[in-house]
């Protein structure tokens, strides 16, 4: 699977996106919108990807599954952004959002369009 492309979809789709990473099978394709500003560092980004988002993801799994219906996806409320995660089949798929985003719409707009195109993902 080409995760450039699916990354460049989502920056394309989504104006609110600011940057996308995919973390598969011990992979990680990342990119950001060009032009940003309060953006976090590259080097910061790649930490949070290959260590913190996997102990989130894991660590809300198991609580979902206790007794709360599973878990969906995780939104993450930083001071100049807001940090979207979800798993997938061997991984997670991340996703940077503005402030202005609609947190209410945007996350499930954009997982229905990922699954509707790249199911095998999840």
């Amino acid at each position: 699977m080409n995760y450039s492309i699916i990354i460049d979809e989502l920056l394309d789709t989504y104006s609110e996106v600011r940057y996308v990473a995919i973390y598969n099978q011990n992979e990680l394709n990342s990119k950001q919108r060009s032009s940003l500003s309060d953006n976090s560092s590259a080097d910061t980004d790649r930490y949070e990807e290959l260590l913190v988002n996997p102990v989130l993801l894991t660590a809300a799994r198991q609580r979902g599954n206790i007794d709360c219906g599973g878990l969906r996806f995780i939104i993450i409320a930083y001071g100049n952004f807001y940090q979207l995660i979800k798993e997938t089949s061997f991984g997670h798929v991340s996703i940077c959002l503005e402030k202005r985003a609609n947190l209410t719409h945007l996350p499930d707009e954009i997982f229905e369009c990922l699954k509707s195109k790249y199911a095998e993902l999840f």
